[in-house]
């Protein structure tokens, strides 16, 4: 069984509390918060004002650069304010709140459930509408698709991979996908393999899903798709853009900024896949999303179809509302995922998942001292030594954390997840990257002056 060459750990994937549930269509809520950074790069313009009218599927936020997308009301109504607003993580952003009036779509948009598979359109008028449609990476990356797909001279594309992998814990909504929309998620495929000028494209799935592996090698037989699907190992975290690079094609990706063409691979999700599809052969933007919430002690998992904007609060209610107890909320999965201190916050376009930790799970033990057993070097899949990495970056020694490739880390949480000594490794990581990646920016930027 392929897998990516070194690091990862084994924790209890936990999916067997919604992995059969089937995708629910999400009540419309009365409100919708949408923010205008939903995705990696600069933040949307906003192209409404307080008291405009609005459709579903509507323009309201233009990309407002090359590394931007655009954003789309998910309802229809009246947009009641255009300010700063707390999001989940407890900070301010910029968001359109809009008072929903029914669901009145644009005309422009097919919304019949006809499997539309031929596409006429070439390469950059795909990337063009996709670009329109504001599809980002729906993996959790959040990474504009167009961007992805927009080949840098020098660099020719080999391989398109199709990351079905899902390997997070608790979380299901790719699953879901990959079961009851596959012959969108297929024809996505296809498109994509058109955008990007490759022959070869492959699904990974990781092997704890037979269900999706053989409903899609059914449907490619059928249907006569030009895809293969790659049933994976069970190793997180094997759905890493590199990780998973590397156990289909063995190809290393070169440390930053070394990039996945840089290979020859062009890597999207599966429900990206499926988004493109609607883009392209709907008009449909991305406007909603699958979102799974799921917890040991929900009283009842989902698997949600849900708009944008949808307060998370009420997916919980759908769900059977927050267990008694101490409980913790996590925007994902518990490997990646962040806490939640504003369950009033949006569905965003990377919110795969809702996770729900009672006190045992999410209790984090006691620090202690570093006992140098090297549980962390083992681990991490990117080859670095987490327990320096995360001492320089606590000191605050950023010209050593870069030295020490602060900036190759995935954030995956496997150092952390294998430390005797409950250090918060992830935690001082995750600030010094963020630090030395905007040293590096004003490098750049003093450098151009």
């Amino acid at each position: 069984m392929k897998t990516f060459p070194m690091g990862g750990v084994h924790p209890s994937d936990n999916k067997k509390w919604s992995n059969t549930k089937a995708i629910e269509v999400m009540d419309l809520p009365d409100v919708v918060n949408i923010p205008l950074g939903q995705h990696i790069g600069a933040p949307a313009t906003a192209k409404v004002a307080k008291g405009d009218k609005v459709l579903t599927g509507q323009l309201i936020a233009e990309a407002s650069s090359f590394m931007s997308a655009n954003i789309h009301s998910p309802v229809s109504g009246t947009v009641t304010a255009v300010d700063m607003q707390v999001n989940g993580q407890g900070l301010r952003q910029m968001m359109i709140t809009i008072k929903r009036e029914g669901d009145e779509w644009l005309p422009s948009i097919d919304r019949t459930p006809q499997i539309v598979r031929e596409c006429t359109l070439d390469g950059a008028a795909i990337i063009a509408r996709i670009k329109d449609a504001g599809i980002v990476g729906m993996g959790g990356a959040t990474f504009p698709t167009h961007v992805k797909l927009s080949i840098p001279p020098g660099c020719k594309a080999e391989y398109l991979i199709i990351n079905g992998v899902e390997c997070e814990p608790y979380l299901t909504s790719d699953h879901r996908t990959m079961l009851e929309r596959g012959e969108e998620l297929l024809t996505g495929v296809e498109i994509l393999k058109r955008a990007v000028g490759v022959e070869k494209a492959v699904i990974g799935v990781e092997n704890n899903k037979p269900d999706a592996i053989d409903h899609l090698r059914r449907l490619i037989a059928e249907k006569g798709y030009g895809v293969t699907v790659e049933p994976l190992k069970v190793q997180y975290p094997q759905g890493g853009e590199k990780q998973l690079i590397a156990a289909v094609t063995g190809r290393q990706v070169p440390p930053p900024p070394g990039l996945p063409i840089h290979v020859g691979a062009v890597v999207c999700n599966v429900s990206t896949a499926v988004a493109v599809y609607e883009a392209v052969q709907k008009n449909k933007p991305l406007i909603e999303r699958v979102v799974t919430v799921t917890g040991k002690h929900v009283s009842s998992p989902r698997n949600l179809l849900t708009r944008m904007g949808t307060p998370i609060s009420k997916l919980l209610e759908k769900a059977g509302g927050l267990p008694e107890g101490d409980v913790k909320v996590v925007n994902g999965g518990p490997m990646m995922g962040r806490a939640m201190v504003n369950l009033d916050s949006p569905v965003t376009k990377g919110c795969s998942g809702i996770t729900v930790l009672d006190g045992a799970e999410a209790h984090r033990g006691t620090e202690s001292p570093c006992i140098k057993c090297a549980k962390c070097v083992a681990a991490c899949p990117m080859g670095l030594e987490p327990y320096l990495v995360s001492k320089v970056s606590r000191r605050k020694m950023w010209e050593r954390a870069e030295q020490e490739r602060v900036t190759d880390c995935i954030e995956c949480g496997c150092c952390q997840y294998s430390c005797p000594a409950n250090i918060p490794l992830l935690d001082y990581i995750r600030q010094g990257k963020q630090t030395v990646m905007g040293i590096i920016r004003a490098r750049a930027a003093a450098a151009k002056k």
